[in-house]
């Protein structure tokens, strides 16, 4: 019986493949029998982790792009269809929140950074909707098969979490755009390219480590209080989006569009009583 949940064959861009959650995503697609091409700014990286991929038997081509800026995705682009042929599946991993977007509770709600509000937004909404338009052009013509674009949403888009307000904003419309653009993915293209969305709980990584543990590993106050909204108790792996990234970029999932899944531990549904 032919296995759905096989990646064999397809050829998968993932942006922010030189972080942390992007990581993991490359090793769980080509575990299921993927390609990938790893997207970042980080050359170092993205050459050291394409190696590796290579080196384990499997396929993968290193990406230098910035997800805001389109003639580098377009480039990056053609790069894959040079060596693979075709595109079937993107993972917009690019993403997280920045210093200057965080509201400390001591600083004056009415004196926002807005700058720094306004990159976050840059690079959590645009940083996905640019190479959706640049990859998803190339899935949509791509005439072997069935194609996938899987976004990451947050817990942030659904529950109001303190401090990140521009990051907040940009998940939340992260949420919106992929049930329209399935919609309007469907109206178009029928069953032939598909959007989901994963939302991830709360996961450590450099990124907000500082925000939920101290120097010596203990939990600062916000991470205590993270958990105690978590049933599970404790912080994700990464590794843990994984099934979910190979079911939604899969064929397993072919009837499956325009939908969040949360990988969360149990946050987002737990009322706290």
């Amino acid at each position: 019986m032919q296995n759905k949940f096989s990646l064999e064959g397809k050829v998968i861009v993932i942006t922010g493949g030189t972080g942390i959650i992007g990581n993991s995503f490359i090793n769980g697609i080509t575990e299921a029998g993927g390609a990938v091409g790893i997207l970042g700014r980080n050359e170092k990286v993205a050459n050291e982790r394409a190696e590796k991929v290579i080196r384990n038997g499997g396929r993968a081509i290193p990406l230098i792009a910035d997800v805001l800026d389109e003639k580098s995705l377009q480039e990056a682009k053609d790069k894959v269809l040079d060596q693979f042929g075709k595109i079937d599946g993107l993972v917009n991993a690019a993403g997280g929140n920045m210093p200057e977007a965080i509201l400390q509770s001591d600083q004056d709600i009415f004196r926002l950074n807005m700058d720094g509000m306004k990159n976050a937004v840059d690079l959590n909404l645009w940083g996905t909707v640019i190479p959706t338009q640049v990859f998803g052009e190339a899935m949509a013509k791509n005439g072997e098969g069935k194609s996938s674009i899987v976004n990451i949403s947050s817990m942030s888009s659904k529950r109001v979490i303190t401090k990140v307000m521009g990051y907040s904003m940009a998940k939340a419309a992260i949420d919106c755009y992929t049930q329209w653009f399935a919609v309007e993915l469907a109206n178009r293209y029928g069953d032939k390219v598909r959007m989901n969305a994963i939302a991830p709980g709360f996961f450590l990584t450099e990124q907000n480590r500082t925000l939920l543990t101290n120097a010596d590993g203990s939990y600062t106050e916000r991470g205590h209080l993270v958990l105690k909204q978590t049933p599970f108790n404790r912080f994700g792996d990464t590794d843990e989006l994984i099934g979910v990234v190979q079911w939604l970029l899969s064929d397993a999932s072919e009837f499956v569009t325009g939908t969040v899944v949360n990988v969360d531990g149990g946050f987002f549904v737990n009322s706290g009583v």
